[in-house]
């Protein structure tokens, strides 16, 4: 199981969140928005981490931690069919530099670009520390 720390405010962010949530429903990746910091203080993470983009993090191996672009790579190669597709994406030369800088633009600017939410979403996959509230 993983964790996807997001942008519980961002439009783009929430977007992408319901996607995943659609595709993979719970069974591999549980969410927490970067605002509920009660719970990222458990687990060691900083608003200042968030700052820096999405986070996903092995919740078997808390120190296995993806960042950013890192991350939805990550994502995606977890997801159905998407290994082949980060591993493409991966084999262009200068792919993943560019991928590097069109994320932290994006990230810099998501609200200008996609607008803020009134409220934050909170995903109906969330992150629990007890397996019995996770999908049945």
């Amino acid at each position: 199981m993983y964790c996807v720390i997001y942008d519980g405010n961002c439009n783009l962010c929430v977007s992408l969140v319901q996607l995943v949530e659609s595709v993979d429903q719970g069974t591999q990746f549980q969410y927490v928005p970067m605002q509920d910091s009660a719970t990222l203080a458990r687990y060691g993470i900083t608003p200042a981490d968030c700052e820096a983009g999405m986070i996903l993090v092995d919740s078997q191996a808390p120190e296995r931690r993806w960042q950013g672009s890192a991350a939805a790579e990550e994502m995606g190669r977890l997801l159905p069919l998407g290994n082949p597709i980060v591993q493409a994406y991966r084999a262009v030369p200068g792919a993943k530099q560019v991928g590097d800088q069109i994320y932290a633009f994006v990230r810099d600017r998501r609200y200008e670009l996609f607008g803020k939410r009134r409220d934050r979403y909170d995903s109906a996959f969330p992150l629990c520390d007890d397996q019995s509230c996770g999908p049945s």
